[in-house]
């Protein structure tokens, strides 16, 4: 197993490379500039030129991206080009408020689903199958934003039963009461914009385990159907499972990009969006980076926890 992870994680650094220079290149392909938000009209051709220099914007595109890639292996992410301040301290600053809020709705989400995915799943075809296949695509075709305007409108303006915007009241004092209270419009509209993909793919695993030769060798013995789903077929259907919050690394990484936005939620998805704005490339390229870094480490840790819960897998490696 350790020489397996040792040659996978060699092969994600040319990966990587190749990661960035797409990343770059398609920032330079981009019709404007940071400049473009930096300056003004007024502006004489001087001073552009030395706001540009200041920034590392003088040089050729290739320099830029040595310059980077020689700060980003050293652990040196750059500084803003709008706020001047440090990116690797205001991702530091923002990523436990995005864990804060997508951690718990995931954790939710997967909870519900793996319940809501095994009673469809065992019971194909019938009234509570088509129930929550009806539930499922609902959630599919509803926009985030609807849901969580929708949330905002009923509780929030109507019924003024919950806080709307940030973390806490402003001026009022930081407590743990002030915080949930806060965190219960977004963190349900990400657990319900993550249930009908887990729930789907719950549903699929546990249809594929009841046609299985154990569940009918149990069925012959006589064991009733809901002790053959949780002691039998609900440990081999959520083995797929651990591919699915493998790829999820990268969402708690860089959080719910429109939900933090609605909800005005200091995180690293409403940074990252400031950033696009304002086209802020130092911090739009190290966010992608660590967005490409998740995704590879999550592939990584699914496939080692796969070869550690199933020994079938392992002895094939």
């Amino acid at each position: 197993m350790l020489r397996y992870t040792l040659r996978r994680v060699l092969q994600a650094i040319p990966m990587l490379f190749i990661i960035a220079v797409l990343c770059f290149a398609l920032i330079q392909l981009a019709p404007y500039d940071a400049i473009d938000t930096l300056t003004q009209p007024n502006m004489s051709p001087e001073v552009i030129e030395a706001i540009k220099a200041r920034s590392g914007l003088d040089k050729p595109a290739h320099i830029q991206f040595i310059n980077w890639l020689k700060r980003m292996a050293v652990g040196d992410l750059g500084y803003s080009l709008i706020n001047h301040q440090s990116v690797a301290t205001d991702l530091l600053a923002r990523l436990p408020n995005t864990l804060l809020l997508v951690l718990p709705s995931y954790i939710l989400a997967l909870l519900i689903s793996v319940v809501l995915g095994l009673v469809a799943g065992a019971n194909r075809g019938r009234p509570i199958d088509k129930a929550i296949d009806a539930f499922c695509a609902f959630g599919m075709a509803t926009p985030t934003f609807w849901i969580g305007m929708l949330l905002i409108y009923v509780f929030a303006y109507r019924l003024n039963l919950v806080p709307v915007l940030g973390m806490y009241t402003l001026g009022a004092e930081r407590t743990t009461s002030d915080l949930i209270w806060h965190m219960i419009l977004p963190c349900t509209v990400l657990t319900f914009g993550f249930l009908p993909d887990i729930i789907r793919f719950v549903r699929s695993s546990t249809i594929t385990q009841m046609k299985e030769d154990y569940v009918m060798v149990q069925q012959a013995f006589g064991a009733p159907k809901a002790q053959i789903l949780v002691r039998h077929v609900m440990k081999n259907a959520l083995l797929p499972i651990i591919t699915l919050v493998g790829m999820s690394l990268p969402m708690l990484i860089t959080g719910a990009f429109i939900t933090e936005s609605i909800f005005s939620w200091p995180g690293v998805g409403t940074y990252f969006l400031q950033a696009i704005k304002a086209f802020d490339y130092p911090v739009i390229m190290s966010v992608m980076l660590f967005s490409a870094v998740a995704v590879i480490v999550g592939n990584l840790l699914s496939d080692i926890t796969y070869g550690l819960v199933d020994p079938r897998i392992k002895a094939m490696r």
